[in-house]
C-alpha cells in the first residue's frame, strides 16, 4: 500500500477553465422576483480574495431540488438551481437568484488560493424560526451566516465570506461515508 499524498492547494488553478459567462444569473433575465446576493471574499488578515470561486446550490422557488438538466443552461425557461460565481479583483461577487422555497438557505462551496480543501457554508436572507443548524450556534456565529439586506436596496442582500480570523464565516463539515466489504476493502 502506497502512502497518502499530500494535499494541493485547490486554486487558483480554475481561473480560466471554471468560471463561465452567466454564472451568476440563475434568475430568468427580467424575472419579478430576482434578488441579488453580493459581498467580498476576505481573507484570514482582511484582505480581499481576488481570485476564488463560489458555487452556489440551492432549491426552486417551488421548493423541488431537481434543477433542470445543465448547469450552462441559460434559455430563460429553467431554473438550474446551480451557479458559479468568481470574485473580481476587489474580491466582490454578484448573484442573481430567485428565493428558494423549502429549505430557507443558498448552499455555498468556497474554493480559495491556500485552502487544502474546499469550504461549505450557508447564506441564509432570513433567520427561519426553528432552523437547527442556526439555533446550535451562538448569536455572533450566527451572524455569520445571515444575509443583511442593503438599506435602500430592493431584493438585494450583502453576504462576506470571512475564511478566517475575526467574525469567519461558520463552515460546515461534510464527510462521506464509504462502505467496506468483510475484507475491510471500501465499496465506494
Amino acid at each position: 500500500m502506497l502512502p497518502p499524498t499530500p494535499s494541493q492547494t485547490v486554486g487558483p488553478y480554475y481561473g480560466t477553465a471554471l468560471p463561465f459567462p452567466g454564472g451568476g444569473d440563475l434568475a430568468p433575465p427580467g424575472h419579478p422576483k430576482t434578488v441579488t446576493v453580493h459581498g467580498h471574499v476576505y481573507d484570514g488578515e482582511g484582505t480581499p480574495v481576488p481570485d476564488a470561486l463560489l458555487e452556489f446550490w440551492q432549491a426552486a422557488p417551488d421548493g423541488s431540488l431537481a434543477g433542470a438538466p445543465g448547469s450552462l443552461r441559460r434559455d430563460g425557461r429553467a431554473f438550474t438551481g446551480f451557479a458559479r460565481v468568481p470574485t473580481c479583483r476587489d474580491g466582490h461577487y454578484v448573484l442573481h437568484t430567485l428565493l428558494p422555497g423549502g429549505a430557507p438557505y443558498l448552499a455555498l462551496c468556497v474554493l480559495a488560493r491556500g485552502l487544502d480543501h474546499h469550504l461549505f457554508t450557508r447564506v441564509y436572507v432570513a433567520e427561519p424560526p426553528g432552523d437547527l443548524l442556526l439555533a446550535a450556534l451562538p448569536a455572533q456565529r450566527r451572524a455569520t451566516l445571515l444575509a443583511r439586506p442593503e438599506p435602500g436596496q430592493r431584493n438585494s442582500y450583502r453576504f462576506d465570506v470571512k475564511l478566517q480570523g475575526e467574525d469567519e464565516t461558520v463552515f460546515l463539515s461534510w464527510h462521506q461515508q464509504h462502505g467496506n466489504d468483510e475484507d475491510g476493502n471500501s465499496e465506494g
